[in-house]
């Protein structure tokens, strides 16, 4: 009876231990998490001027029709949509190819995955400051495309015409991220038992056969991981669109729900309509990511 006293007393002041490491973490993902999201579906059903000290005047669904029957929002949805499948399809589909290039090198593997990941060290809005002076119509993008298809002097017009200027859009955005997520993946075949490989080896496995048949299988738990961070990541962005949009860019192919945000809450002082397009956003990436989860099944992969 003592001993079983003595262990139950040492597992509460391990249970209290462990709890007061964990109510600081709590407590700060309520405030900064949690809070804002209750807020904003509180603020969604008010009509609010940011400016304006009068009390929220509620309405319901007001806000949630009103952008169901705007064009704006529609063309938001849209832009997002193009500027995502395209950044996403890239970004999974580099990082997979970068990574499995990187990892069957003998040589320069940590020199190639600095370089890949430096990128993504660096700020957003440094990146597309930079990108910009790319696409500049005397910067290296024209200079490269007209080199390779013999069109000295055209300019592409990357930044104006609204095809280029999504495309450019993506390629700050997978340039900036793809070594990140190389970085997963690398660690993802990192953790395939090498006895695999070896096998696989002795059984007279070309490198294709081996990639499809042992690398690619094993690596689901990862590519869920990079599929579900990756898509999140394209639907959150913002300052590439909002910088490209003020240096001159037109807004409209470019105009993501986060810019449209940024726009109906700051510029146009409406928090209770802009609260109701960050949940519609919210909700597309819930949804999605409930999707990917629901089509990858299982996690968990055997070695055996």
């Amino acid at each position: 009876m003592r001993k079983n006293g003595h262990t139950r007393g040492i597992c509460e002041r391990r249970g209290r231990w462990g709890w007061a490491f964990v109510v600081p973490s709590l407590v700060f993902f309520g405030l900064f998490s949690i809070y804002p999201v209750l807020n904003a579906l509180y603020l969604s059903f008010f009509q609010k001027h940011l400016l304006s000290t009068a009390p929220p005047k509620f309405i319901g669904f007001g806000n949630y029709l009103y952008l169901f029957h705007s064009p704006t929002f529609w063309n938001s949805l849209r832009a997002t949509a193009i500027f995502t499948g395209g950044a996403f399809s890239l970004l999974v589909g580099l990082s997979l190819i970068l990574a499995v290039f990187i990892t069957s090198r003998r040589k320069l593997q940590r020199f190639l995955q600095l370089a890949f990941f430096s990128p993504a060290v660096v700020s957003t809005v440094v990146a597309a400051a930079i990108w910009l002076l790319i696409f500049d119509p005397r910067g290296i993008a024209n200079q490269l495309v007209n080199a390779l298809a013999g069109t000295p002097g055209v300019d592409h017009n990357w930044l104006a015409a609204p095809a280029m200027l999504q495309l450019s859009t993506i390629l700050v955005y997978v340039w900036k991220y793809v070594g990140y997520f190389t970085i997963i993946f690398i660690t993802g075949i990192g953790s395939i038992p090498r006895s695999l490989f070896e096998a696989a080896r002795v059984d007279g496995a070309s490198v294709w056969q081996t990639f499809w048949k042992i690398t690619f299988p094993l690596l689901k738990p990862t590519t869920l991981l990079v599929s579900v961070m990756a898509m999140i990541q394209c639907l959150r962005t913002f300052s590439t669109q909002y910088f490209f949009s003020q240096a001159g860019s037109p807004r409209s192919p470019i105009d993501v729900i986060t810019l449209n945000v940024y726009h109906t809450a700051i510029r146009n002082f409406q928090i209770g309509r802009a609260s109701a397009l960050s949940l519609i956003l919210f909700a597309i990436m819930l949804l999605l990511s409930w999707l990917q989860f629901r089509l990858a099944r299982s996690e968990e992969v055997s070695y055996l």
